[in-house]
């Protein structure tokens, strides 16, 4: 744990200095070991790493692998993008767009009626130990993230399945408990997993998964790297086109754009905002707009943060324009909603957090609170450590005397899960899974993190944002979802439980000389689906 003050101000070439400062000298709590998954797997007959060049792809990955790869509980941003490459449902998202697209369906699913739909597997399509992909193991994929016993994560995105059935070795028939229009996309949450394979020994599978993707894993270490070879027998849309590729795990920002000055890699994520211009030089840069942000959540458990009026002070006296020409340049959009702007179905709240220190100062007085003390929790992602000193500062301002605790995440999320925390400041992005209203609110006010992170599953609101989202997924009127997503979007934008602070834009950099046919993408994660070395 580290505890540390900063100035009382700060601009923007101290705040350089001083966060770097910080980014060197803090000593964070915690162990990735502390989220599972494996620290180092390999199969037989590795790949060795040689390098960028030649028929290899070589990236910079921001993060560790912080949990395993089994996509029925994966949540890691490291091992969640690995997997895009690895395995495929029967619909997968275009992780450039998060458009929905047939993947080991031969088209989207169709609608038989109201409550029925029905899917047709791709001819020839084989998993990388050469067993070919049956109805049986889409039925089984489904049947274990329906389980209650396997805590899947990927359950709270189905709520409207009731059951999947084979029809036959290649068609698989869905019940859904009511009609729910967004189907044919929202089951790209489910990857084919091979249920021999699995049966067998689920703990190995999710150190050495096998899926049906273009590329098979050959080994992975934790905080090293993740190696992949392609895989030959692949007959869908989304061919491997180089002949392998080596992920180095670089969660060092520094070591990140080292990597890619010097040509060790071919293209890196999360470029440090500081470093966009530098790198601009010698690569292609670009920013993602995104709904990736940069939330605050409270213990709504612990007095006085179960006021709601405590949690809209701290909201109005965050300078979040500050933070985004400061630590950011530029490249990120204060929340005015619980989407970014940029987002389809984007609407403004009815309560929007602009900078006003005086009202904050009133909100807390109304709430008969004065002299508040708090520690906020941040988590140790680069980005996150630049804006640390920021939001301290703000907070400061507005006379809340706040004391950072910056950690890796799993000790973070460890203090969190047993209520040992006053409020949180963290990044979070569930696009990664989909990019449908519902799919967006029900990751952070349905289940889990209502209930036993923010505790606010409970109270009249937390109630209210659950049958508000069962009633329009319900409904299959357009018109009338997105009035209900409205009111969702307004009520969490009034009592801020869980409340973005801002949504980031996510800048990628790499070799356009060297890789065919790259963009990037809106999510953590890098894609090469479709990219060749060139």
């Amino acid at each position: 744990m580290s505890s540390r003050r900063t100035p009382a101000r700060v601009d923007r070439r101290a705040f350089l200095r001083y966060s770097g400062a910080v980014g060197a000298a803090a000593a964070f709590t915690g162990t990735l070991a502390a989220c599972g998954g494996p620290a180092s797997t390999t199969r037989s007959g590795a790949a060795t790493d040689g390098g960028a060049g030649g028929d290899t792809i070589t990236a910079g990955i921001s993060y560790a692998l912080s949990t395993g790869f089994d996509p029925m509980t994966s949540s890691g941003a490291t091992p969640v993008a690995a997997n895009w490459h690895i395995f495929e449902g029967l619909v997968d998202l275009n992780p450039v767009d998060l458009s929905a697209r047939p993947a080991l369906a031969t088209a989207m699913p169709a609608k038989v009626n109201a409550t029925t739909y029905r899917a047709t597997l791709r001819e020839g399509a084989t998993f990388h130990d050469g067993s070919a992909v049956t109805a049986d193991d889409v039925v089984f994929s489904v049947e274990r993230i329906l389980d209650p016993k396997n805590a899947s994560l990927m359950a709270q995105f189905l709520p409207f399945l009731d059951a999947a059935r084979a029809v036959d070795t290649h068609t698989v028939e869905f019940t859904l408990k009511y009609p729910f229009a967004l189907f044919p996309s929202r089951i790209s949450v489910v990857k084919v997993v091979p249920k021999k394979i699995v049966q067998a020994d689920e703990k190995a599978f999710d150190a050495e998964p096998v899926g049906s993707g273009p590329y098979a894993l050959v080994s992975a270490t934790r905080e090293d790297k993740i190696v992949f070879r392609k895989y030959a027998k692949y007959n869908g849309r989304y061919p491997a086109k180089a002949a392998s590729m080596t992920w180095n795990l670089l969660s060092d920002a520094s070591a990140r754009v080292s990597a890619m000055e010097s040509g060790r890699v071919e293209a890196i994520e999360d470029v440090p905002y500081i470093d966009m211009a530098g790198l601009k030089r010698t690569s292609t840069v670009e920013s993602a707009a995104s709904f990736g942000n940069l939330f605050l959540m409270f213990n709504c458990a612990k007095k006085p943060f179960d006021d709601p009026r405590v949690r809209q002070a701290l909201h109005y006296a965050l300078d979040t324009e500050k933070i985004i020409a400061t630590a950011m340049s530029g490249q990120a959009t204060a929340a005015s909603g619980y989407l970014q702007p940029s987002h389809p179905d984007y609407a403004k709240a009815s309560t929007v957090y602009g900078h006003d220190p005086a009202r904050a100062r009133e909100l807390l007085k109304a709430a008969g609170v004065s002299a508040l003390k708090v520690t906020a929790l941040t988590t140790d992602t680069s980005w996150v450590q630049d804006i640390a000193p920021l939001v301290k500062e703000s907070w400061d301002a507005a006379g809340v005397r706040t004391t950072l605790d910056i950690g890796q995440s799993s000790a973070q999320y460890a203090k969190v899960d047993t209520g040992d925390y006053d409020l949180l400041v963290a990044p979070g992005d569930p696009s990664v899974f989909g990019n449908d209203v519902d799919l967006l609110m029900r990751w952070f006010y349905v289940g889990t993190w209502p209930q036993t992170r923010y505790h606010w599953s409970g109270t009249a609101k937390g109630k209210q944002v659950v049958s508000l989202l069962d009633q329009a997924a319900r409904s299959a009127d357009t018109a009338a979802r997105t009035a209900l997503w409205a009111q969702v979007n307004d009520i969490v934008a009034d009592q801020v439980p869980l409340y973005p602070i801002l949504h980031r834009k996510l800048p990628t950099a790499w070799n356009k000389s060297a890789l065919a046919g790259f963009s990037p993408v809106p999510t953590t994660g890098l894609s090469f689906l479709g990219v060749s070395p060139s």
